[in-house]
């Protein structure tokens, strides 16, 4: 028996004592292949389950590596089944592979021909197959070669993919390193997606993802379809493109709502892409205006419903995700392994902080308290207005009053889901607004004022959340969000881990009514920054400085 920091338990839960001295190192390698599920103060608990494992594995991690990280840091012998398990798993990955045979056709081949019979039986994966030369091989639909990946994973047996992919029309792009360079990191994230062709890189925000999407664009050299979360996003990866890399204004076209270019690079937003006129998806045609060598999805964990089934047929092409997390409420984490590609790198988030790269964050929860009546009115509301008037209530108005006493010459985001929680905020505090109904030409202007330091205070609805690159803000209040959505509570908080140029650590407060729904979906969206090793102190807004 050892004084590890582990626990593993027989169904397959890992216990982490969070006060122990290896906690920290425990963590970062038990995250590689094991997700977070509860974070309460002293113990916390993961899972390790067959996409971790699988996710692990495609990112060059061995089940020998996993069962080493389990047995160095458990305090007790790993159960004998979790280890059979976790290898007997891990060995899935890769027993089939999508591949093509001498004239081109697409095949699923295994060397296991009972792996091979038993799914070539599955009712939803029979009918996209067509022949079977050889006893180790079928032949699939040319047009399947995403949905029978998609298939595979959801009886439990992920294929590799090696059919390789088109080069797509060639258009030479090199990064103007002239006073920069890639990061260590960023340069070993695009290194691994150009030896594997297809995957997502995981890296903090204010870590750089745009320059992993530049450096992937520059190592294939081929024209390129960015596909991004809104218009403001699109224009800050122009402007980053121009920067960094040798293209011109000219090669670099916007497709959104405002514009319809299509140039070598193509910046659209999954907005356009998915909008239906008629019940049919009026812009289709963009993924096959030209030769697509490389599509790059960014915000990946963002991914509408609809691009999964679009991206089904874009498997030819080779595809970048780019995430801080790869957390999607909908479960369809799945789908994003299968259809763009499996994690082929993640640089944990203290990591890159340790490195100077990405800006040191406390983290607080700030409780108030519901004044007898809207107790009462709580009380007796129903189950799907409570966390709505539990996250508006009033009384953070003051504790926002309260916070920004304390940071009175910080660059402040107020960041909420509901807008007339936001109106009642912005006329409180006399700060400009931006929510989804601003022109995309006014949040420019005003994102530009407060880049410049002209604007202090900024009140944000859930359009800040996404690649909005606002450097210096180093404090943010959030006075509600979307229920117990981890996604948006480390997006929140990624918009502060850019470096500060004052050299501040980030504040992040989450404001809390105490006692209510409000608290209980605050516990689930603290669950990935726990996984990173943040952690909150919790106040009392009545004990913070008054106004």
């Amino acid at each position: 028996m050892s004084d590890g920091p582990l626990i593993v338990q027989s169904d397959r839960t890992v216990l982490l004592e969070v006060a122990h001295r290896d906690a920290e190192t425990a963590r970062h390698e038990l995250a590689v292949f094991a997700e977070l599920e509860r974070a309460p103060e002293h113990i916390h608990t993961y899972r390790v389950t067959r996409l971790g494992l699988w996710n692990a594995r495609a990112a060059g991690h061995t089940a020998d590596d996993m069962l080493a990280t389990l047995e160095r840091w458990s305090r007790f012998p790993v159960p004998p089944s979790v280890s059979t398990d976790l290898r007997e798993t891990v060995e899935r990955y890769g027993r089939l592979v999508i591949d093509r045979d001498d004239e081109g056709r697409l095949r699923l081949t295994s060397t296991d021909r009972a792996v091979l019979t038993e799914v070539s039986r599955s009712k939803r994966i029979q009918p996209l197959l067509l022949a079977q030369p050889t006893e180790d091989s079928f032949v699939v639909e040319a047009w399947a070669r995403g949905q029978i990946k998609q298939e595979l994973l959801k009886i439990g047996w992920p294929a590799e993919d090696r059919a390789g992919y088109t080069p797509g029309t060639p258009h030479p792009i090199s990064l103007r390193e002239d006073d920069w360079s890639l990061r260590p990191y960023q340069r070993m994230a695009v290194d691994t997606f150009r030896a594997d062709g297809s995957g997502v890189v995981v890296l903090p925000c204010g870590a750089g993802k745009t320059l992993v999407g530049a450096g992937a664009m520059a190592a294939t050299g081929t024209t390129t379809l960015i596909l991004v979360t809104n218009t403001v996003s699109a224009r800050q990866w122009r402007d980053e493109l121009l920067r960094r890399t040798t293209l011109t204004a000219e090669e670099i076209g916007e497709y959104s709502g405002q514009s319809k270019e299509i140039k070598p690079v193509t910046i659209a937003t999954y907005q356009i892409l998915t909008s239906k006129r008629k019940g049919e998806y009026a812009h289709l045609s963009l993924l096959d205006a030209l030769d697509w060598g490389l599509v790059v999805y960014d915000e990946v964990h963002l991914l509408p419903a609809p691009v999964f089934k679009l991206t089904a047929d874009l498997q030819a092409r080779r595809r970048l995700g780019l995430t801080a997390t790869l957390v999607r409420e909908d479960g369809r984490e799945g789908d994003v392994f299968s259809l763009i590609g499996p994690k082929r790198f993640d640089a944990p988030w203290k990591e890159i902080e340790a490195q100077g790269f990405i800006s040191p964050a406390a983290c607080y929860e700030v409780r108030v308290d519901l004044p007898a009546s809207e107790r009462l009115e709580y009380a007796a509301a129903a189950d799907d207005e409570r966390y709505r008037l539990a996250a508006t209530a009033p009384a953070k108005i003051d504790a926002v009053r309260r916070i920004l006493v304390q940071h009175a010459d910080e660059q402040v985001l107020v960041i909420g889901q509901y807008l007339d929680q936001l109106d009642e905020l912005a006329d409180a505090l006399g700060a400009p607004k931006i929510t989804g109904a601003t022109p995309v030409d006014e949040r420019e202007r005003l994102f530009g004022a407060f880049r410049a330091g002209e604007v202090k205070l900024l009140v944000v609805s859930k359009v800040a959340n996404f690649s909005v690159d606002l450097p210096e803000a180093s404090v943010a209040i959030q006075v509600s969000g979307s229920f117990g959505s981890r996604q948006e509570e480390a997006q929140r908080l990624g918009r502060l881990l850019r470096p500060k140029q004052s050299g501040l650590t980030a504040s992040f407060y989450t404001l809390i009514a105490r006692d209510t729904v409000d608290q209980d979906f605050a516990q689930n969206r603290q669950r990935f920054l726990a996984e990173q090793g943040y952690s909150y102190t919790i106040l009392d807004a009545e004990r913070l400085e008054a106004a």
